[in-house]
């Protein structure tokens, strides 16, 4: 008698965990088919028009529609649709894993200064053609970008190794380090001619106008790499949500997951960076808003914010072209008008409660 009525506790917890997975799925998969749809619709868009029923023929079967709708969706609007999506799930991912090892919802490659960096590098490029890698001068802005992001990210991870540093220390440092990077882009854009300013100010302003083939799938294999990287730790990392003190307990090592993440996360920031310009803010809200669908658990937390950014991103990204028809806005200002009322509501809500 007393096996049947200890048993019944653990037949309803059961339940009521694969309930819970299940609702988690379902969530994964209406994610999937919202951004499948936002991709139609950003395909569609442009000077030439054209009906979603005919975009997603051409998707399926590209030889049922005529030459000239084939080579405007896939060799003009194709490359920069989608690297619309890599793009928004590369930065809310590299966002979602830094709120995750550094405990503050307020992380990002944006808040931490991986991005200043990067812009920072490519103005160098933009201004006065300055290759940190000489050889390379064929892909100067973007190496230009990727080098500084990661420099900017190795630099805040060895002054967080120094004893006394806090979590709250390295976001503070973070910011600090965006400031410095900002007042350098001044510096650059006082001395520079009036055509690279204008050229830095455009990149700094993120637009994903000249993604190219190459660069979409150069985007798309560091995603492709990173993430079964990340999901090898998704134990580990969701133990890190409950402090270093227990996560040790568990046989978690903090520091040095903490120190590959890092890695991981910043060449995913530094690439999208490096492609596209800046882009603010999908690394803080993407994250946000999948955790609060799916939890805590990186099963479920890790696509949920792949999907989450890429979705963001691709609805900005039909923003740009219908705000001012005729006028394609840079992507970042889009992303910034939503994603600053998103920061400061974050700030307002951690006062009010812990993270």
């Amino acid at each position: 008698m007393n096996d049947v009525t200890s048993s019944a506790p653990l037949s309803q917890g059961g339940s009521h965990y694969r309930a819970s997975v299940v609702k988690r799925q379902l969530i994964l998969v209406s994610l999937g088919v919202a951004l499948f749809l936002s991709l139609c619709l950003d395909l569609s868009l442009g000077p030439a028009r054209f009906p979603l029923d005919e975009v997603i023929a051409a998707l399926i079967s590209p030889d049922s529609v005529s030459d000239q709708v084939r080579v405007i969706l896939w060799e003009i609007r194709m490359p920069v649709a989608l690297m619309a999506l890599v793009v928004g799930a590369s930065l809310s991912v590299a966002g979602a894993q830094m709120q995750t090892i550094l405990s503050n919802p307020l992380a990002s490659p944006f808040t931490l200064g991986i991005s200043a960096g990067a812009s920072f590098g490519a103005a160098l490029a933009l201004a006065f053609g300055v290759a940190i890698i000489p050889a390379a001068i064929d892909y100067v802005v973007p190496i230009n970008a990727f080098v500084m992001a990661m420099i900017t990210a190795f630099f805040i991870h060895a002054l967080s190794m120094k004893r006394g540093v806090t979590i709250e220390t390295i976001v503070l440092l973070g910011i600090a380090m965006v400031f410095i990077f900002n007042s350098l882009m001044a510096l650059i854009q006082f001395f520079a001619s009036q055509q690279a300013v204008a050229a830095v100010v455009f990149w700094t302003m993120g637009s994903l106008t000249k993604a190219t083939w190459p660069k979409f799938w150069v985007s798309l294999g560091v995603l492709a790499i990173v993430l079964p990287l990340l999901a090898r730790h998704g134990w580990a990392l969701t133990a890190m949500r409950l402090g270093d003190t227990k996560a040790e307990s568990m046989g978690v090592k903090p520091k040095a997951l903490r120190l590959e993440v890092l890695v991981l996360v910043s060449l995913l920031a530094a690439i999208a960076v490096a492609f596209v310009g800046t882009i603010g803010f999908i690394g803080l809200v993407g994250p946000h808003i999948a955790r609060l669908l799916l939890g805590e658990d990186q099963r479920f937390f890790v696509p949920g914010s792949a999907l989450c950014g890429a979705l963001i991103l691709s609805i900005g990204s039909v923003l740009s072209k219908i705000i001012l028809p005729g006028t394609v806005i840079p992507i970042g200002i889009i992303t910034s008008l939503v994603g600053i009322p998103f920061f400061l509501f974050l700030i307002l809500r951690q006062k009010s409660s812990s993270w």
